[in-house]
């Protein structure tokens, strides 16, 4: 089976202007799901973000990975384009846990 490829942003960045953000273009408003989590450091929000773009990306899935843009080891998010689906970290200073 193919695999599919990886796509690795920042959806939002701290610039000379200040920090500027793409978080409202990560999904297409006709996404057909969101899937926001909450959770305490170390509960394994990235973990399960990650191992599911990988089960995906075996699969023949292209898929998104949104690294946070003050610590680029942390992952904010994935998208899977050809499903409309992503699943975003939702607690604070994040932008979506309002």
């Amino acid at each position: 089976m193919k695999l599919g490829h990886v796509k690795k942003v920042f959806p939002g960045g701290n610039t000379s202007q200040g920090f500027y953000s793409f978080y409202d273009y990560i999904l297409h408003p006709e996404a057909k799901r969101l899937f926001i989590l909450k959770g305490g450091p170390g509960v394994g929000k990235s973990t399960l973000m990650k191992q599911v773009g990988e089960t995906m990306l075996a699969k023949g899935y292209d898929i998104e990975f949104h690294y946070c843009s003050s610590d680029n080891s942390s992952l904010d998010g994935i998208v899977i384009p050809a499903l409309q689906v992503g699943i975003i970290d939702g607690t604070a200073p994040h932008p979506e846990s309002s």
